[in-house]
C-alpha cells in the first residue's frame, strides 16, 4: 500500500477544499527517481494554509504508491463526494505511446504502464466537485485531456476543470539538482510570485508566472487547459500593498490622467549633509512618505515617472509621475467604489 497520510488542518473551512499530493520515487532500475516524494510532501504543506496561517485545504499525501490498481483506487476515492474545489498534484514518471498517455506506476510493464490519463478524465467528468484542478509534473503531461478520435487529436476538458502540466505531450519534464523545474517554479508562484495586488493566486496567474520564467529557455513548455467561467483562488498571501494604501491613488491623482509634480523634497537622501545629489528644497518628511508610497505604486505597475527612467531622478530633476493604464483602471475602480468587491 502507498504511505498515505492526512496532514492536520483546521476543520473550519468556509468552503470545502481538498488536495491530494502524490509523489513516486520507487520505480525499478533506471526509472528510479529521487526527491519526488519529498516534493509532494512540501507541496501539500505549503497548500495546507494561506500566508496568514488560515486553513486553505484539507490535504492528503501519498508517497511511493506501488501499483496501478492502488493509484487508481486512491484517485477515484479522492474525487468522490462533493464540495467546492478538489486539487490533484502528481510528480513522477509520465508516458505517452501508441496506446495512450499514463501516469506511470512502479509495477510498469508493457500493456500495464500506469494510470491512464483518459481514465482520470472520466473520473473528473463524473465527479460532483464544482471545481477540479489537475497539476502534473511528469514527462508528456500535456497529453492530459487530449483525445485521439477519427484520426484527429482534440482537447476534451470536462466542465469546471483546469489542467496545469509541466510539458507538452511530446516533451520531457526536466529535473535540475534533484528538483523538478516545473514544481520549483510552481512553489515560487504559490509563495507569492503569482499573486495579484490583493494577494490572490489563481491557476491562471500560476501558469503565467511559470510560462514567463521558462520563456527564454528551450527546455519544456508548460501547458494550461481550462473549461471554467472563472478562476478559483488556489492560495492567498499578504498583499504587497494594503488596501488602505491603494485607496491613496485617488488622493494623489485627482483625475485618472493627472500628473503628480515632484521636486527634490520628495527624496529622503536629499539632506544638507548628504552630497552629491544635494538640491534645494531639501527632504520634507511628509513628502518623503508620499514618495515612498508612489514608489510602491510603481513597483506594481500603477505609476511611472515622466521624462525620466527612475523615480529618483524624476524627483531630483523636479519632474513628475503619472498613472499607467493599469493604474488608471484601479483609480476608476476606487472612484466607483468597486475596489472592495475584487479584494
Amino acid at each position: 500500500m502507498g504511505k498515505g497520510l492526512f496532514i492536520n488542518c483546521k476543520e473550519e473551512l468556509d468552503i470545502m477544499r481538498i488536495l491530494l499530493s502524490i509523489g513516486i520515487d520507487n520505480y525499478s532500475g533506471s526509472l528510479k527517481l529521487k526527491g519526488r516524494a519529498e516534493e509532494a510532501q512540501a507541496f501539500a504543506e505549503l497548500m495546507q494554509s494561506n500566508d496568514d496561517g488560515q486553513a486553505n485545504f484539507h490535504v492528503k499525501v501519498e508517497k511511493n504508491v506501488s501499483t496501478v490498481a492502488e493509484l487508481n483506487r486512491i484517485i477515484r476515492t479522492f474525487f468522490k463526494g462533493e464540495g467546492n474545489l478538489a486539487v490533484l498534484y502528481f510528480t513522477g514518471h509520465g508516458l505517452n505511446n501508441q496506446n495512450g498517455s499514463y501516469i506511470v506506476t512502479p509495477d510498469y510493464e508493457e500493456g500495464n504502464e500506469g494510470v491512464s490519463m483518459d481514465s482520470i478524465m472520466n473520473v473528473l467528468e463524473n465527479s460532483l466537485w464544482q471545481n477540479k484542478i489537475i497539476i502534473l509534473d511528469c514527462c508528456h503531461s500535456g497529453a492530459f485531456g487530449l483525445s485521439n478520435g477519427n484520426g484527429k487529436i482534440s482537447s476534451i476538458i470536462s466542465k469546471g476543470t483546469v489542467v496545469l502540466a509541466a510539458s507538452t505531450s511530446d516533451e520531457s519534464a526536466y529535473i535540475v539538482n534533484g528538483k523538478g523545474i516545473f514544481t520549483n517554479l510552481l512553489m515560487e508562484a504559490l509563495r507569492g510570485g503569482a499573486a495579484d495586488i490583493a494577494g490572490n493566486i489563481t491557476p491562471g496567474s500560476v501558469y503565467a508566472y511559470i510560462d514567463k520564467a521558462l520563456g527564454p529557455f528551450d527546455l519544456q513548455r508548460p501547458v494550461f487547459k481550462a473549461n471554467v467561467s472563472q478562476f478559483t483562488i488556489l492560495r492567498k498571501v499578504v498583499p504587497r500593498i494594503p488596501l488602505e494604501t491603494l485607496m491613496k491613488l485617488v488622493q494623489y491623482f485627482k483625475d485618472a490622467d493627472a500628473i503628480f509634480p515632484l521636486d527634490p523634497s520628495y527624496e529622503y537622501t536629499n539632506l544638507p549633509d548628504a552630497p552629491p545629489y544635494l538640491k534645494e528644497p531639501y527632504a520634507v518628511s511628509q513628502h518623503v512618505e508620499t514618495f515612498k508610497i508612489l514608489q510602491k505604486f510603481q513597483s506594481i505597475g500603477f505609476v511611472e515617472p515622466v521624462g525620466e527612467e527612475y523615480m529618483f531622478f524624476a524627483a531630483m530633476e523636479s519632474k513628475s509621475c503619472r498613472l499607467t493604464p493599469l493604474g488608471q483602471q484601479y483609480w476608476k475602480l476606487i472612484k466607483e467604489g468597486k475596489l472592495h468587491s475584487i479584494i
